[in-house]
C-alpha cells in the first residue's frame, strides 16, 4: 500500500518491491545469516547491543543480538525462498503491517545509536512463571501476581501452601 491507500484485507505487491521479513534463525546463527545475506546482496538488519562482562578484574565488551534468534530482512518476494533454504533459517515470517514494523524497528535502531543502555526487555505479564536471576532471592521461582508500573512486579512464591508477595525489579527476573 502506498500514499495512505487502504485495501480490504490484502495488499497488492509488485515483484520489484522490497518487503520486510523476519528470519527466525537456528540457535546462534544470527551473524552467520547476516554473512550469507551480505554475500547474496540481500538487505538485512541485526540490532546489536554492547554487553559488558567482568572476568577476574578484566572487562570484556561483546556485541550481542538484541533479539536472539531473529534477523530482519528486506527482500524481493522472489528472494525469500533462497534465504529460507539457507542452513541458518528455521522459519521465515511474513510481516503483515510493513509500515508499522519499519517504524518500530527504526525507533529501536535510533535508541541503539545513542549512549543509552538498551537491552532486551522480557515480556513479563501477570501469570508468567519467572525465576529471580539476581539479588538476594536469586534462584527462586514463582509466578507474577501483578505488574505494578514498568519496572516492579509482585512475585508470588508458593511454599507450604502459602504465598508471600515480594516486590522485585522486572530486570532481575527471567521468564521460565
Amino acid at each position: 500500500m502506498r500514499n495512505g491507500e487502504r485495501r480490504a484485507h490484502f495488499a497488492i505487491v509488485t515483484m520489484s518491491e522490497l518487503l520486510w521479513y523476519v528470519a527466525h534463525t537456528r540457535p546462534r546463527c544470527e551473524k552467520k545469516l547476516t554473512q550469507f545475506c551480505g554475500r547474496e546482496g540481500f538487505d538485512f538488519t541485526l540490532p546489536l547491543f554492547r554487553h559488558i562482562r567482568k572476568y577476574r578484574g578484566k572487562t570484556v565488551t561483546f556485541e550481542k543480538p538484541l533479539f536472539p534468534g531473529y534477523v530482519f530482512l528486506k527482500l524481493l518476494p522472489s528472494h525469500s525462498r533462497k534465504v529460507y533454504q539457507s542452513d541458518y533459517v528455521a522459519n521465515l515470517l511474513d510481516v503483515p503491517d510493513q509500515q508499522t514494523f519499519a517504524d518500530q524497528l527504526g525507533d529501536i535502531l535510533r535508541a541503539l545509536d545513542t549512549n543509552l543502555e538498551v537491552c532486551l526487555a522480557p515480556h513479563i505479564t501477570e501469570g508468567s512463571r519467572v525465576k529471580v536471576k539476581s539479588g538476594p532471592l536469586r534462584g527462586m521461582e514463582g509466578f507474577v501476581e501483578k505488574r505494578a508500573g514498568q519496572v516492579m512486579v509482585v512475585l508470588r512464591l508458593d511454599f507450604i501452601r502459602q504465598a508471600a508477595a515480594v516486590k522485585i525489579e522486572a530486570g532481575d527476573l527471567e521468564l521460565i
